[in-house]
């Protein structure tokens, strides 16, 4: 089970990916590359807020 910092640092590495298929979609013209790239974004920052989440929950003491 991948850490809560294993998805912030793919969730980051996701965003990157896609601002640059975004930007190559855009200088080429191509929207289908473009969306890709957005929808990659988006995903990347989804991901990297669940590890975030993640870690704060698993930093929380638990009550028995």
């Amino acid at each position: 089970m991948a850490s809560g910092k294993e998805h912030q640092i793919k969730g980051k590495l996701d965003q990157v990916k896609g601002a640059v298929k975004e930007g190559v979609g855009a200088l080429t013209g191509d929207r289908s590359i473009e969306a890709e790239g957005k929808a990659e974004r988006a995903g990347g920052a989804i991901r990297e807020g669940y590890g975030k989440l993640k870690d704060k929950l698993n930093d929380k003491p638990k009550n028995r």
